[in-house]
């Protein structure tokens, strides 16, 4: 056999039939995604300035506009993940030397930290313990001493299942003349969130989580304040694919050609944002805290605590503490390994003493709750655990 041969017989060992295992995602993101996307994100390409696209655009946003509850009009799709619209608002509304004030009670609060510093801000911190959350009292100490253009909190932190309360913090912050963003990443569609009856200035969220829609595509709003200082900057937004000037001309009237959209992706968000707009925001709401509400009693029964106090908890995602004594990855290792159910190591300061469940749109349902539990009892037994 030549050379030719061989390169041509591997390549074609290399490329065989793509065959993926029946996962339950039960983990921080992403979650299973519904068979209506799935279905969706099938369909047959048209192009990204076709009209029919157009008009697709437009249901987008009205449907993104209702998850949220905002009448912001530069509410959009990044074409990118989550990361990438968390990254947009810092760089849209971040000149050099801009004081940003970063409330700080997980690992995306650092993350926060580190994209406004790399845009030239003056990045002050504000921290908590992981899992707790601030009041309205020590935000406004914080804003009274570093009196910041941006404050920035994590609405739904994923990394320990805390749900930090936004209502009357928009007004503090225009108290203080500044901007409130908030990540929605992991509550956009399974937690109340009220963009303008709080005063959201700013906020992003990911596709993957509770709309149930595969990533790749990222919610990401603008307020009138914070297109008011994207209009008044004094440079360039640094970043040319986020910047939202630019972008605004392709999803604004004009329909001026940027990128080419991702067609499908955006077939299958519009049909996720459907599903909420079919269920309604507060059947939805409803669903996620009664399947968590189901998950937390098992586990109590169980004799395991929960990471966070039950009144800050997040529905969609749950820290769960390692019971002493257990061996925290190889518990995920066997769920995944013999029953195909996933659930997230702890990350950061929660590795090794958590877990991280998500119940999280499809997925956010009683049998799964059940599944994981009975998968979860048996794991822990070989470990030998037993609640006490």
């Amino acid at each position: 056999m030549n050379a030719s041969l061989l390169i041509n017989e591997n390549h074609r060992i290399q490329t065989q039939q793509l065959d993926v295992p029946p996962r339950l995602l039960l983990g921080p993101g992403p979650s299973n995604a519904h068979p209506r996307v799935l279905q969706a994100l099938g369909m047959r390409q048209i192009g990204h300035l076709d009209p029919q696209f157009i008009e697709l655009m437009n249901e987008i946003q009205s449907l993104l506009k209702y998850a949220w509850q905002t009448d912001n009009p530069l509410t959009i799709p990044v074409s990118a993940t989550g990361s990438a619209a968390m990254e947009g608002t810092l760089a849209n509304t971040i000149e050099a030397g801009d004081v940003v004030l970063v409330g700080i009670n997980g690992y995306f609060g650092h993350r926060l930290v580190d994209m406004a510093g790399r845009y030239g801000a003056d990045v002050r911190k504000l921290t908590k313990p992981w899992g707790e959350v601030f009041n309205l009292d020590e935000l406004r100490a914080g804003l009274e001493e570093h009196r910041p253009a941006i404050l920035a909190l994590v609405h739904a932190e994923t990394s320990t299942g805390a749900c930090q309360p936004l209502e009357d913090v928009g007004d503090l912050c225009r108290e203080y003349d500044c901007l409130l963003l908030a990540d929605t990443v992991t509550s956009l569609g399974g937690v109340p969130l009220l963009l303008d009856e709080w005063g959201v200035d700013m906020a992003y969220s990911g596709s993957q989580k509770c709309l149930s829609c595969p990533p790749g595509i990222a919610p990401f709003t603008l307020g009138p304040r914070a297109v008011n200082k994207l209009s008044q900057r004094k440079t360039p937004v640094p970043n040319w694919y986020l910047d939202m000037a630019l972008v605004a001309q392709y999803w604004g009237t004009e329909r001026t050609y940027h990128h080419t959209a991702p067609i499908n992706m955006n077939y299958a968000l519009r049909e996720a944002l459907r599903l909420v707009a079919d269920e309604g925001l507060e059947a939805r709401w409803a669903r996620h805290r009664h399947t968590a509400e189901l998950f937390w009693e098992g586990l109590a029964e169980m004799g395991i605590k929960c990471h966070v106090e039950a009144q800050y908890r997040l529905p969609s995602l749950t820290t769960v503490c390692i019971p002493e004594g257990i061996d925290g990855k190889a518990v995920t290792r066997q769920l995944l390994a013999n029953y195909n159910i996933e659930i997230g190591n702890g990350l950061g300061e929660l590795a090794g003493k958590a877990w991280r469940v998500g119940l999280m749109g499809f997925n956010s349902r009683p049998e799964n709750v059940t599944l994981l539990l009975t998968a979860l009892k048996e794991v822990l037994a070989k470990e030998g655990y037993s609640a006490s």
